[in-house]
């Protein structure tokens, strides 16, 4: 097989990785907003797309990273080739779209570095690794991104809930947060691009490197980067329905200010780390921020199963991918055949994933149910005692949670009290009105 077809099919099959990735990690930025209702569904993943282009243009130091640092050159250049490449690339959609099928908002950052890394060792041994790039900005920005992410948002909750506190059962504001939640996941989707985007542009200019077709150490090319911007924003826009409801209802109950907080610490997190060039995960780090404002807000509850099940999904990324790819780069080495064979198992796959995920549909409808969008809303700010009707299809209002109907019987116990207590005032008024008649 020619190697600029190789090439080419590499360069087509990064920008579907680049495809999943978008509509895999839309969720970071637009859950949060989804679930307090701050942002309609389709409103949100079109402005994510928009943002995830722009945000894809303004730094290419990760690319860098993954291109000139990951894998180590040899005496003959790259010590991977186009073949290990694409293997690597199998891996990390093959793990991407089986996480999606089941709502895990896992890593495709290290999915596709987990795909290389299996690739590269079985193309060119262990030593084709550089130990000290992965160490330190792969491993440990894993493990530390959403700690410090969790961290910073459980601060970032208490201090939003300590500045708008209640008092006497007057309005604290707190839903005025909703608005604010549309700059901070804006903010989000814009270090996504940034951040996520160059992976992408890294991968093509690794393959572009190793087939001698550019010279190692440069960045990448301006269509590369233009390629890349497009392909994931158009993933982004597509939805990623199931890993949105997972971020959004399955972890914690989210409310406009604690969403906030979250949102905020996320973007802070990955602005951060995508100028020092560590390419970690997103999804990690919007997955801790989202639990650390759930223990940060007084009276919520973190569901640990869920996210026992994300962890797990965390822990087995990188294995299970570099798994897949170095089978791929096994079959790879049987030459023009093996690479066929590759594209049509990796296909077949692709086309099963899609087909199998319609028995059990999550769009923008259902992604995450009215009832839970309005309860959000109105356990933060309560119009004149009134829960704000919400419309569904059928033109019905959905019935409240037993959280909403707490809350509702809360305010009338409220006014109750409020009315008596002013019935009680007018009483005493009109007995010392009396008490003074009779004494003259």
């Amino acid at each position: 097989m020619e190697i600029t077809l190789i090439v080419l099919l590499v360069i087509v099959l990064a920008l579907f990785f680049d495809f999943t990735n978008g509509f895999h990690d839309t969720a970071n930025a637009m859950a949060t907003p989804i679930a307090t209702g701050a942002l309609k569904p389709k409103t949100a993943v079109l402005l994510a797309a928009i943002l995830n282009l722009v945000g894809a243009f303004l730094s290419t130091e990760v690319a860098k990273t993954i291109s000139g640092g990951l894998i180590n050159e040899g005496d003959g250049g790259v010590l991977i080739s186009p073949e290990m490449i694409f293997a690597g690339l199998i891996g990390a959609i093959v793990w991407n779209l089986v996480t999606w099928l089941y709502g895990l908002p896992s890593s495709s950052s290290h999915a596709l570095f987990g795909g290389l890394i299996g690739a590269a060792i079985v193309g060119a041994g262990i030593s084709s690794i550089n130990g000290g790039v992965f160490l330190s900005k792969i491993l440990i920005p894993m493990l530390a991104a959403p700690l410090t992410a969790g961290i910073v948002a459980f601060t970032a909750t208490r201090v939003a809930y300590a500045i708008t506190r209640r008092h006497d059962g007057k309005k604290d504001g707190r839903g005025r947060f909703r608005y604010a939640q549309i700059a901070s996941s804006s903010l989000i989707a814009l270090a996504h691009g940034t951040n996520d985007a160059q992976k992408t542009m890294g991968v093509i200019t690794l393959t572009l490197v190793a087939a001698n077709l550019q010279e190692p150490g440069t960045g990448p090319h301006l269509w590369v980067i233009a390629a890349c911007a497009f392909a994931i924003a158009l993933g982004t826009y597509s939805g990623g329905w199931r890993i949105i409801r997972t971020l959004g209802a399955g972890l914690t109950q989210v409310k406009p200010a604690q969403g906030f907080a979250a949102e905020t610490s996320t973007a802070a997190t990955i602005l951060a780390s995508s100028h020092l060039g560590f390419a970690l995960s997103t999804t990690q780090v919007a997955s801790g921020s989202v639990i650390g404002s759930g223990l940060g807000r007084r009276g919520s509850s973190v569901r640990w199963r869920a996210v026992g099940r994300i962890a797990l999904g965390w822990l087995f990324t990188l294995p299970a991918s570099g798994a897949v790819a170095a089978v791929a780069a096994l079959i790879a080495h049987i030459g023009p055949v093996g690479i066929v064979i590759d594209a049509l198992v990796g296909l077949g796959f692709i086309v099963f994933i899609f087909w199998r995920s319609r028995r059990n549909r999550v769009d923008a409808s259902n992604a995450i149910p009215v009832p839970d969008v309005a309860e959000s809303g109105y356990a933060v700010r309560v119009r004149k005692g009134k829960v704000k009707p919400v419309k569904t299809k059928t033109g019905t209002i959905p019935p409240l949670t037993p959280v909403a109907q707490a809350a509702v019987r809360d305010d009338i116990a409220a006014r109750e009290a409020e009315r008596a207590a002013k019935e009680a005032e007018a009483r005493g008024q009109a007995g010392d009105a009396s008490d003074e008649g009779a004494g003259r």
